[in-house]
């Protein structure tokens, strides 16, 4: 089967070419020109058109309007969908977001000019491949260079989710940001505070995942953004660490050479790396040696605010919880009981902590002794190993005569537990253990 990008792609030449076909310009526009130019696979594919949108509309039956007011329509088949919009140059944005009022155009050089980036402001005839830059975002292409079209200062006035935009195109493609977009952002940073934090978020996960994301966190810093957004995270600058356990330097230094080994992770792996330490600013002490002491549950806790505040989703909360939570664990690996160590091995999504611990070690002290022992355990254990069928039950116990109650769950541990060390095997040993360490009477 073809990807979701193949199939958009051949969407577009085709709605590309039925426009042109009823007398209209049209163009592949934005990101999927700028990829399309540096041999990146496009993930989605957007048309710009001087059709208005009752015509688009009436060319492809099965579309449906999703921007109304802007002039957006969705085209779509059975197997894809792509979005067609009409020229257009932008009214006044006086909510720091949408614009109040758009205007239909005819030339698509003042559809370019509303556009935020020069590289996301190019057009492209798929056909011929020729490029219509009306921007001069070609040269910035070539050169690396991320600038806003126009005057910097009006364009992140217009939508302030442009300033942390900025960092994720320069942080994705390793781009530098041009002098004058930069200190317009550095000028702007606090107004990334007006933003909805769903949209911070989601800017924020892709920075984290989308390659780049120790350059990223680095623009963040510099640009003023980390401190708005990510307090607590700012806070690991120059938080020092014992160097005979963290040689690299600071918590922040620490985290930033996590993130810049980070490869595709998940939303909840890249935050959980970012947050994993987050508890030691405000526990840092000095004693016989730096410690930090309590810095795990504090870090748990942390980390709750920031993605409630953040809105992340449940399930990212709680696995980004737990990465924090047993990060430390793994140091204890080898002195833990099989029942312990079993339980740890089959935390849910296992893999992510055992990639947050490689990490954790690749970036300070480099002793992955623990990461291969739990390696080694983890092929060693099949997963009936890991999670066997229960030998007992709260109805069993009910059966033998055991009132219902709190104490059910330490029975029902004391029996997992020797199951798990393989001092079990069946029901009825289960129900002699029981017997013998909580009598009845």
């Amino acid at each position: 089967m073809e990807s979701p990008a193949l199939l958009q792609d051949a969407l577009a030449r085709e709605a590309i070419a039925k426009l042109r076909g009823a007398g209209h310009c049209a163009y592949l526009v934005g990101g999927c020109v700028r990829d399309l130019l540096l041999g990146v696979p496009p993930k989605d594919y957007d048309i710009s058109t001087d059709a208005r949108p009752d015509r688009i509309m009436d060319l492809f039956p099965n579309s449906g309007r999703v921007g109304a007011h802007f002039g957006v329509v969705l085209v779509r088949n059975a197997v894809a969908q792509v979005e067609v919009a009409t020229f257009r140059s932008d009214q006044e944005y006086s909510d720091g977001r949408r614009p109040d009022a758009v205007h239909f155009e005819t030339d698509p050089a003042r559809d370019a000019q509303r556009r935020d980036f020069t590289v996301n402001g190019l057009m492209m005839d798929p056909d011929s491949g020729e490029v219509l830059d009306c921007v001069g975002g070609r040269v910035d292409l070539e050169r690396g260079v991320i600038r806003a079209i126009g005057d910097p200062e009006a364009r992140f006035r217009e939508d302030h989710l442009r300033l942390l935009r900025a960092v994720r195109f320069a942080a994705r493609l390793k781009f530098q940001i041009e002098p004058a977009t930069f200190a317009a952002i550095r000028g702007n940073h606090a107004s990334i505070l007006k933003v909805a934090a769903e949209r911070v978020r989601d800017e924020l996960v892709r920075i984290l995942t989308e390659g780049g994301a120790r350059y990223g966190f680095e623009l963040l810093d510099a640009t003023g953004m980390l401190a708005d957004i990510l307090p607590d995270v700012a806070a690991m600058k120059g938080v020092e660490q014992p160097p005979q356990y963290h040689p690299e330097g600071d918590v922040w230094n620490h985290t930033l050479l996590m993130l810049q080994q980070l490869n595709h992770p998940t939303p909840a792996l890249a935050m959980g790396v970012l947050l994993h330490d987050v508890g030691k600013p405000p526990t840092f002490r000095v004693a016989d040696r730096i410690r930090f002491n309590g810095h795990v549950e504090e870090g748990v806790r942390m980390a709750h605010a920031i993605l409630h505040r953040l809105r992340f989703s449940r399930d990212d909360m709680e696995q980004v919880e737990a990465l924090v939570s047993n990060h430390m664990k793994f140091k204890d690996a080898g002195r833990m009981k099989e029942s312990t160590l079993k339980r740890f091995l089959r935390l849910p999504r296992f893999d992510e902590h055992l990639e947050l611990h490689r990490l954790d070690c690749a970036s300070s002290n480099r002793n992955l002794e623990s990461y291969e022992l739990v390696k080694r355990k983890l092929a060693e254990f099949p997963d009936e190993h890991l999670k066997p069928q229960p030998l007992l039950t709260g109805d069993d116990l009910i059966a033998e005569g055991y009132p219902p109650g709190p104490r059910f769950a330490e029975i029902l541990t004391a029996v997992e537990d020797a199951q798990l060390e393989g001092r079990l095997r069946t029901s009825g040993d289960a129900m002699q253990l029981v017997r013998e360490r909580f009598p009845l009477h």
